[in-house]
């Protein structure tokens, strides 16, 4: 298994009608999926909207409430390009092709895969990897990736994260002007602020950087992480990742906030199937601060990995993953971490201490 093999993803715990957006490469599988949608207006850059040319297909699936969590990780990582969750409808049970869920048992997961995706396999696999003894009922259609758009649009709108900071989409003005504020038009990449996670580990950056640091946003995505570094203080950010698409939106975001390149330093990481085998130019034990907002299974695999790039004294940070989930991470990096602490918002988790010295 390739060490750069890792995704990002929204979790869908606690979100109304939140979309989410996925890398194209999974811990549980080495297949390539491609996000069908962009975020775009105007200003935005060609690049967004020169990828809107393909449809996608809309898959409605009936999920047991206490399965949401881990099926549509699991539907991530078997194909789902992306995955949202319908907590504000409430019907009554009807037939296996009405749409609609079971308001006591069961909830609706709206879910996009790319139209050449075989997705009763996808949804039979991911119910397989989580223990569902039956394949949840689902409905496909084909969608609109224009009305896609508007829906997402729509559902990102300016995000206070803390006092005087905030995210704010590219197409609308900053509430707060003299907040810091990081601009932000994530297109095909993880990372909008919105997600419990992202919040975490936002203000765990803050609390962090006091001026001068070297950064490492393991699995970089929107950029999010990287950009935030520099406006608290960092003296250089380096984000990581293996979808050549998080790339160009780190950089489109970059720019967005005025930010040059030479000190927002972007990687794409070579991937299980890289034909290149060549690997990031990044010396071991190089920052300051690292942060992996990753999923459980390659948070656990890649520890190793993810520590050698920092500093002894450094301090790592490690989120994406579910309270339930806390002491198996906590036992994988205690031997590596010393004074460990938690921070927590609803049942996510940023885990955070300083790499040991011996």
């Amino acid at each position: 298994m390739s060490a750069w093999n890792f995704i990002k993803h929204f979790p869908c715990n606690n979100l109304s009608r939140q979309i989410l957006r996925v890398r194209p490469h999974c811990f549980f599988t080495s297949s390539t999926h491609t996000s069908p949608f962009s975020i775009s207006t105007s200003s935005s850059s060609s690049w967004f909207t020169e990828s809107l040319a393909v449809p996608y297909l809309s898959v409605r699936i009936h999920c047991p409430k206490h399965f949401v969590d881990p099926f549509s990780e699991a539907l991530l990582c078997f194909g789902a390009s992306s995955v949202a969750v319908d907590e504000d409808i409430e019907e009554d049970d009807e037939d296996a092709t009405s749409g609609s869920c079971f308001v006591s048992k069961e909830i609706c997961i709206e879910s996009i895969f790319p139209v050449d995706q075989e997705v009763k396999m996808c949804i039979s696999q991911a119910a397989n990897s989580i223990g569902l003894k039956e394949i949840p009922k689902f409905k496909v259609e084909m969608g609109d990736e224009l009305d896609w758009i508007t829906k997402n649009q729509e559902s990102f709108q300016p995000v206070e994260i803390a006092e005087r900071l905030w995210i704010v989409p590219e197409w609308t003005s900053p509430p707060v002007a003299e907040a810091v504020n990081i601009i932000l038009n994530p297109g095909f990449a993880f990372g909008t602020g919105e997600h419990p996670t992202t919040k975490l580990c936002l203000l765990l950056l803050q609390s962090l950087i006091k001026g001068g640091e070297a950064f490492l946003d393991y699995g970089t995505g929107s950029g999010i992480l990287a950009i935030a570094a520099l406006k608290f203080g960092a003296a250089l950010s380096v984000g990581i990742d293996i979808d050549p698409e998080a790339i160009k939106s780190a950089r489109h975001n970059a720019a967005l906030n005025n930010i040059q390149l030479e000190r927002l330093e972007l990687h794409l990481a070579p991937s299980e199937n890289s034909s290149s085998g060549n690997e990031i130019p990044l010396r071991k034990a190089q920052f300051d601060v690292v942060i992996a907002n990753i999923l459980l299974n390659p948070v656990m695999e890649l520890a190793d990995h993810i520590l050698s790039f920092a500093t002894p004294g450094a301090t790592i940070g490690i989120s994406g993953i579910l309270s339930e989930q806390l002491p198996n991470v906590k036992e994988r990096y205690s031997p590596f971490l010393e004074d460990i602490s938690v921070a927590t918002i609803g049942d996510w988790v940023c885990m955070s201490g300083t790499k040991k010295r011996s």
